[in-house]
């Protein structure tokens, strides 16, 4: 039922919002106030997105990568990756304990399979394999937070490996938001900036590979 509830909320939203807001111009113009009103009331406006990006992560809401990219866009590079790499690790927090505590026999009802794969990995490699899934999306990510929860990995431990594993695609996705940022036309987007952006993202789970291989090694 909350997943038609949402659905139906989005696809209202879709239908409502007006076509004439969805041109490169447009939102140029909503970025350029969004920035615009972070010079003006700069530690509000990071306060206020590093609660949102909280709460759409311990909510398990769709919509931290669209986050991701606005904080690229908006905040000087290096404020970014702190707000968004403290503001998930603690949303995936939240969304843990919440999992360990209040929602336990749903998510094992939910995902009984994912559960079964992930104690087995936990059992065997313990803060490795949760790092292996924060650097691969094997699972989406609002999964693993629930079904990390269910373990016995130690929340110390869960908070500083989350924050590892997620920092790679932290700063993939930020760098792609400030190239973003940058387009004034469509023709733009074959820049080498915006290229580079994308290619990061394509090659994302080969780093990520490479970068589990390393870690495990040592």
């Amino acid at each position: 039922m909350l997943l038609a509830l949402l659905a139906a909320l989005i696809l209202a939203a879709a239908l409502c919002i007006p076509r004439e807001l969805l041109t490169l111009e447009s939102l140029r113009h909503l970025q350029t106030q969004a920035a615009q009103w972070h010079a003006l009331h700069p530690f509000l406006a990071a306060v206020l997105y590093f609660a949102l990006y909280v709460l759409v992560t311990a909510l398990s809401f769709p919509g931290a990568t669209l986050l991701t990219l606005l904080g690229g866009a908006i905040f000087p590079f290096w404020q970014a990756v702190l707000l968004v790499s403290f503001a998930s690790t603690l949303g995936a927090l939240l969304a843990t304990l919440a999992s360990r505590y209040l929602l336990a026999d749903w998510v094992l009802a939910r995902f009984p399979q994912q559960m079964a794969a992930v104690n087995a990995g936990v059992a065997r490699d313990g803060a490795v394999y949760l790092f292996a899934l924060r650097l691969m999306p094997l699972f989406p990510f609002f999964m693993v937070n629930l079904l990390a929860g269910l373990t016995r990995i130690g929340l110390a431990r869960y908070w500083w490996v989350s924050q590892l594993g997620m920092l790679p695609a932290t700063l993939v996705y930020l760098n792609a938001g400030r190239q973003t940022a940058q387009l004034h036309s469509f023709n733009e987007i074959l820049s080498v900036g915006m290229l580079l952006a994308f290619a990061l993202i394509g090659l994302l789970p080969l780093l990520s590979r490479w970068l589990l291989a390393r870690f495990t090694h040592r």
